[in-house]
């Protein structure tokens, strides 16, 4: 008795499903008020409430959003390449119809011919399928070579599909992807090129969600990102995550952070910086040690600047010495402007002032101490943001 109790309740719970299943597949001979009937009993109410008020303007419609709320999303796939449309076909050919492992060379054949988001589109598809085939067939757990994962990220920045790239960056995924920090370095690269800060903010929190490490390289992309979209604040904010996960900083990346701390004249964590490179590097790379001068400049201290800059130019060979003019110029020309924007209005007038100042006397003693200095100060005279 007790057996049959429990069978009633199920049979009762069920039975409105089964009146919408039956309804769906019956539309054409079943009397409207059923049909209405079965989708207001139905177990999904939240979902039937907009079937319901289409159902009332249009049977068919209703019916309609009741299926496709059932469905898995289509794949509206409009302009593949013929190549690619070919391989894709021969693939799934191979798996679906025949059950048996297609060629390495089709897939990475498919991949090099990738010109378009839709053409991303097929090969994600076939990826799940060989996932799929490789699982059931095959009984391979594992997913794909890690090379075969980076190569699948770099097309996808290659042709643009940012979004189908960041999904390579998943743990659990069904395309049998494994997400790697060389694949974000890609999505990074993209982000430096295009200047895309939320992009690198997305692709960071990717890797923190999927448990993958920082890296030198990642900081360093991350580092000029910031720099060229002049967002500070980002910086600082990743700086302290990669210090905090024991990242150590390359030289190029000290440079950068370095460099934009000068140019905001930030002589504080300018120094600040100097030290944490100072515990890495003994000597300072070219860019550092003008960073450093160009701190010592904003301080009123152009003897100390030329110190610097003459111990970097004595431990720099001959055949270099046209990358210090090139600093030499920048420092004149572009971060006195850099520095001008920065400030407040009531401080630019005393920071020009300033500049026009100490920029000739740490010239003038460079020039004191033997070192051969090619710079034209009348660059500095005509300097527009010098002379408001």
């Amino acid at each position: 008795m007790q057996y049959l109790s429990h069978s009633r309740r199920i049979a009762r719970a069920l039975k409105p499903l089964a009146l919408v299943e039956t309804d769906v597949r019956f539309v054409s001979n079943a009397p409207s008020h059923v049909v209405h009937r079965s989708l207001s009993h139905s177990v999904f109410p939240g979902k039937m409430d907009t079937c319901n008020q289409l159902y009332a303007q249009s049977p068919m419609t209703g019916l309609m959003m009741l299926r496709a709320n059932f469905s898995s999303e289509a794949k509206h796939v409009e302009n593949p390449t013929e190549a690619v449309k070919e391989l894709h076909s021969k693939i799934l050919d191979s798996v679906n119809v025949k059950r048996s492992m297609p060629p390495n060379a089709w897939l990475w054949s498919l991949i090099d011919n990738c010109r378009n988001e839709d053409d991303i589109s097929f090969l994600f598809d076939v990826l799940q399928n060989l996932r799929r085939f490789r699982l059931s067939n095959l009984r391979i757990h594992d997913n794909f070579n890690c090379n075969l994962c980076q190569q699948v990220a770099k097309t996808c920045v290659r042709v643009g599909a940012i979004n189908h790239g960041k999904r390579a960056l998943w743990k659990h995924n069904v395309h049998g992807l494994t997400p790697s920090v060389a694949s974000a370095h890609h999505l990074l690269s993209y982000a430096l090129k295009h200047k895309d800060a939320k992009l690198m903010d997305e692709v960071m929190k990717l890797l923190k969600m999927n448990n993958l490490p920082l890296q030198p390289g990642t900081a360093d992309l991350v580092f000029r990102i910031c720099h060229d979209t002049d967002n500070w604040d980002l910086l600082v904010k990743y700086s302290k995550k990669f210090c905090k996960a024991g990242v150590k900083l390359r030289k190029t990346t000290f440079d950068v952070w370095m460099e934009f701390a000068a140019k905001r004249g930030d002589t504080e964590s300018l120094w600040n910086v100097d030290k944490l490179r100072s515990e890495t590097y003994t000597q300072h790379t070219l860019s550092g040690a003008f960073s450093c001068a160009k701190g010592f400049l904003l301080e009123h201290k152009p003897e100390e600047a030329a110190a610097v800059i003459q111990i970097i130019c004595q431990a720099y060979p001959d055949e270099k010495k046209s990358a210090l003019e090139a600093e030499f110029k920048k420092l004149v020309n572009e971060w006195s402007v850099d520095i001008i924007k920065h400030q407040n209005e009531q401080d630019k007038k005393d920071v020009a002032a300033s500049l026009k100042s100490d920029i000739p006397a740490m010239v003038n003693a460079l020039v004191n101490s033997g070192l051969r200095v090619r710079v034209d100060l009348n660059e500095l005279n005509k300097n527009e943001a010098l002379l408001t």
